[in-house]
């Protein structure tokens, strides 16, 4: 065939590529990560993840408007909790004028439009800094689920659209769609943590909201015992198809780049919505590299953004996504 065949015709200028290119980003594609705090005027630098920000919740009211205007209408939100809040069955986390709670009317408020989705996990709350409730140094299962389900309901009535548990308990997906229906928020979505990961990418997310374990006696030093082992493929499977039949709407992959396997694998199997979160650690990564001038910081961006989405992924939750609708819209 050759050179009948010549597959570098399709390269040759930047007008044909883009007219046959097969995958291509937009503001849809992301749901943007928000870290909030208490106070008033604070938009507080994460030393971890540089040009990110812990935000009061008069600069939260700011910064939806502002996504809004960009054509981003989507946010993730996750509330650092002040220590003496904290216990082991993350008592204010149902606080129904909690920061979380808070949060959530203040984006309603300002942009009735923007959906809003909300992190449902323990370890924000916890003062062992575990996603569920710890004894005999170990982490109770059901009895978290319970708990994650009335957190939900806070959130619905608080105003959020979608729940997203984070915490990796078994059989809370269920647990978490039941309260929702007795509650009648028929139409409160669930996006599930599906295939989340006992990563080494989460440092600067701790560091963000203080969730970190604790290292005392008799409390586990890790996640390792309920978040996925990373050298498994086939228990993602498994995993997601188990909460998409408890009632997920929409199932994620975390972290991002080093489990597209996982994505592709997923997408191949479900007819739901797949997320991926590009984490913290991921972008932390990136944006150490471009300060030293070893990389190009927008390039890499965008092949990583892309690769996560020819990998499979309806949505991509990433600290990037401003970045990229500034550069690239």
């Amino acid at each position: 065939m050759y050179p009948l065949i010549r597959n570098r015709r399709l390269r040759a200028s930047e007008s044909i590529r883009r007219l046959v290119r097969e995958t291509t980003l937009t503001s849809d594609d992301f749901l943007v990560p928000l870290f909030i705090t208490e106070g008033k005027g604070i938009k507080e630098e994460i030393p971890s993840m540089p040009n990110y920000f812990r935000l009061s919740l008069d600069n939260l009211e700011k910064e939806a408007k502002e996504l809004w205007n960009m054509g981003l209408c989507s946010m993730l939100l996750f509330v650092k909790v002040d220590d003496k809040l904290k216990d082991n069955k993350g008592t204010e986390a149902l606080n129904p004028d909690g920061l979380m709670q808070r949060a959530i009317k203040t984006v309603k408020n300002a942009c009735p439009q923007m959906l809003v989705m909300t992190d449902v996990a323990l370890d924000p709350f916890s003062s062992y800094g575990h996603d569920g409730i710890v004894a005999e140094g170990q982490i109770l299962n059901d009895e978290t689920a319970e708990l994650l389900a009335e957190m939900s309901v806070s959130h619905a009535n608080a105003g959020a659209d979608f729940v997203a548990p984070s915490d990796m308990m078994d059989g809370r997906i269920l647990t978490i769609r039941e309260a929702l229906e007795d509650e009648g928020f028929l139409n409160t979505g669930i996006m599930a943590y599906s295939a989340k990961y006992a990563s080494a990418f989460y440092g600067p997310f701790r560091d963000a909201l203080d969730s970190a374990p604790v290292d005392i006696a008799n409390v586990p030093k890790d996640k390792k015992t309920y978040q996925m082992d990373y050298a498994n493929r086939y228990e993602a499977i498994k995993e997601t198809q188990m909460d998409i039949d408890e009632g997920a709407d929409i199932v994620m992959v975390k972290p991002g780049l080093c489990y597209l396997d996982i994505v592709r694998e997923i997408k191949n199997e479900v007819e739901v919505p797949v997320a991926v979160y590009q984490v913290s650690g991921e972008y932390a990564m990136l944006k150490a590299a471009a300060e030293k001038g070893w990389l190009d910081h927008d390039a890499v961006m965008l092949e990583q953004l892309t690769a996560i989405k020819r990998a499979g992924a309806n949505i991509i939750a990433s600290y990037f996504a401003k970045d990229f609708i500034r550069i690239f819209r």
